[in-house]
């Protein structure tokens, strides 16, 4: 079944800079063959429940297995039916983005109806 997740992957304890140890754990998920996106907090990982799996695995092991205490924060999108999910979210988005709200017609106001609008505020 197609998944997407969204997966950080980092050492706790390793002191201020992660990105080497990091880098080590996005080139084990950029060789997987899966589709792949890193942004700046979170990698998304594209593909069947098993397989996506198997990557975060492999790709938290590759710290662990160093003795380095690692941290995974995972979010899973298993969404039956769907495929490509990591730019058709951003597509159906961006679609609804560049929809222009309908203006809404208004009637101009009467004299009378602005004098009681006008009055109406100078006696609260």
């Amino acid at each position: 079944m197609n998944t997407l997740v969204a997966v950080a992957i980092a050492p706790v304890g390793s002191g201020e800079e992660l990105s080497k140890h990091v880098a080590e754990v996005v080139k084990v998920i950029r060789e997987s063959g899966l589709p792949n996106k890193t942004s700046s907090m979170f990698t998304e990982i594209e593909g069947d429940w098993d397989s996506v799996m198997a990557v975060v695995k492999k790709a938290t092991f590759v710290l662990a297995e160093k003795g380095i205490r690692t941290e995974v924060v995972l979010k899973a999108d298993i969404r039956p039916g769907f495929s490509n999910m990591m730019d058709g979210k951003i597509d159906r988005l961006n679609e609804a983005l560049d929809e222009k709200p309908q203006p809404v017609e208004t009637k101009p106001q009467s004299v009378e109806d602005r004098i009681r609008e006008t009055l109406g505020r100078i006696r609260r």
